[in-house]
């Protein structure tokens, strides 16, 4: 924590960065850093690398400011959320700072500011504030807690405690907007992610004695509903909770080819190590990969084979 308030400190152009395809915890992470960068009277730049990102995230304060072109010259750059390099998609040639919660974290950074006991991302860059008596304003505090709810599936995953609910009860109190995050993370829908949410549910299979259930998400199912590819993600927590399922997994295509696959689990089963096999990371109950395959059905296949070893 000291190495990065110093490297704050002499650094007059910041670059902060939130990984491909931000969630709330990731951009609202950077946005948190971004507001407080503000506040220090320095040159800051805002950028993600993916220019649709999810438009439930508009509400966060500042995410107009977001670029998507490095600029020509910055001395210290900052990631969030990235347990990969890769996920920034770009090259950076300066002073990386890696702030992250992902128990696969590569310490990539030449700074590396890393707790897996936290549930978020937000939760580390909460704490670095707290040591560091730096007062939280309500665009703070909502960024922050924006991310925690994310992260939390709303405060009802297993890693959910009371550590959780203690930085909940801060940020508000410091002004943070518990009923604006809730409604646009999780109660505003559009017709088109509806739609692809029934076609996921619809064609969702069961392996594994019903402990497994898989989802393939082909190039059509978007061409047919408009929805974006976050949108994905609703129908494969919901898949999760049907009854004595314990894994969900989806698989769908990136815009470059190659298949994307997200993993969830219950009771402790190690998502992480599934993604692992397959190139990727993650945490315990959530994790994901990109690999290449022929075609979503053969990697498919790969997926439940690993996933026996464990079941």
């Amino acid at each position: 924590m000291h190495e990065l308030v110093k490297a704050l400190d002499d650094a007059k152009h910041i670059l902060i960065i939130a990984h491909i395809n931000p969630d709330a915890d990731s951009m609202g992470s950077a946005l948190a850093m971004y507001t407080h960068v503000l506040r220090l009277h320095k040159k800051v730049t805002l950028f993600c690398k993916t220019e649709k990102i999810n438009p439930a995230l508009n509400f966060l304060p500042f995410i107009n400011k977001l670029k998507y072109n490095l600029p020509s010259h910055y001395d210290l750059a900052l990631s969030f959320d990235c347990g990969a390099i890769k996920r920034l998609g770009v090259d950076l040639e300066e002073k990386l700072v890696n702030v992250d919660h992902h128990v696969s974290n590569e310490r990539y950074g030449d700074i590396n500011l890393i707790d897996t006991t936290a549930i978020s991302t937000t939760q580390v860059l909460f704490d670095f504030f707290i040591e560091n008596d730096i007062k939280l304003n309500a665009k703070i505090a909502t960024c922050l807690y924006a991310g925690l709810v994310d992260d939390s599936q709303n405060f009802s995953t297993d890693k959910t405690s009371e550590r959780t609910f203690l930085m909940a009860a801060q940020l508000i109190k410091s002004g943070a907007d518990n009923a604006l995050c809730v409604k646009e993370l999780f109660k505003s829908r559009s017709l088109a992610s509806i739609r692809l949410k029934a076609k996921m549910l619809e064609s969702s299979k069961l392996a594994c004695s019903g402990k497994v259930v898989s989802t393939l998400v082909p190039r059509s199912f978007f061409e047919e509903t408009g929805a974006y590819e976050v949108d994905c993600e609703e129908g494969l927590h919901e898949s999760l909770e049907l009854v004595n399922v314990e894994v969900a997994f989806m698989l769908r295509y990136t815009k470059d080819g190659r298949i994307k696959g997200s993993l969830r689990s219950k009771n402790n089963l190690n998502m992480n190590k599934i993604a692992s096999h397959f190139g990727g990371g993650g945490h315990v109950h959530s994790a994901g990969f990109v690999c290449d395959g022929n075609s979503l059905e053969e990697i498919e296949e790969c997926v439940i084979k690993t996933i026996k070893t464990i079941l």
